[in-house]
């Protein structure tokens, strides 16, 4: 029982990560109210999600709300694109699915728009946590989402399935479970994207070297590959 109610116990420590992913959720949705502001918001999240994950949360809220500032115009840039991307996608799904044709060419439109959508899926898990971790141009974001994504497919069909459980979870099972939603699919994605982001992190810091005359990187919340 002592062991149960140990603050740095397995199980205190479960409902820790628990209690902070309510919270987080709490905060992130909060802050995509508006709509517009749902990309800083995410951002913001994955900021501390991250930070979690490796046991430096340190305070969240205001690590929140730090991220959600430093990264609110390239992150909105970047929700907005994805935005009208996926409104365009799911017009076209729409069309395709109410317009079937047993030809060729149906299934030639029907091929390409499902490996836009699984490449809009990719990208959308995740140039969030990127973009939380790293400091880039749009355009090499995107990239690297789709890079990432496809190099660790383990990981992509990992976190594709934490999305999808909570989802099914919240609309069949058990609804309350929304109090957890997006905070808890963040949190469970960190862990998986934590050990990947630090190869990334581990090649930024000897592509810095070999443009510095191999001086040591300067430690930094952010970095660029």
């Amino acid at each position: 029982m002592r062991n149960l109610l140990n603050p740095e116990g397995k199980v205190m420590l479960f409902f820790t990560r628990l209690a902070y992913s309510a919270y987080l959720n709490a905060l992130w949705l909060l802050c995509c109210l508006p709509v517009i502001t749902a990309g800083a918001s995410t951002t913001a999240l994955f900021y501390v999600t991250l930070k979690v994950a490796k046991n430096e949360e340190g305070n969240i809220t205001g690590a929140f709300f730090r991220a959600f500032r430093r990264n609110f115009r390239k992150a909105t840039a970047i929700w907005l694109i994805l935005l009208i991307s996926g409104i365009i996608l799911a017009l076209d799904g729409y069309v395709l699915y109410h317009m079937r044709f047993e030809n060729i060419f149906w299934t030639v439109v029907s091929a390409v728009f499902l490996v836009a959508a699984v490449a809009y899926a990719i990208i959308l898990m995740y140039i969030f946590p990127l973009l939380a971790r790293f400091e880039n141009t749009l355009k090499a974001m995107f990239l690297n989402s789709i890079m990432l994504g496809m190099r660790f497919l383990l990981c992509t069909a990992a976190m594709a399935f934490i999305y999808f459980a909570m989802a099914f979870t919240v609309i069949n099972l058990f609804t309350p479970a929304v109090i957890f939603g997006e905070g808890l699919c963040a949190l469970l994605c960190s862990h998986l994207l934590s050990n990947i982001l630090l190869l990334c992190e581990e090649k930024a810091k000897i592509a810095e070297n070999g443009e510095s005359g191999n001086h040591p990187p300067v430690e930094r919340q952010k970095g660029e590959f």
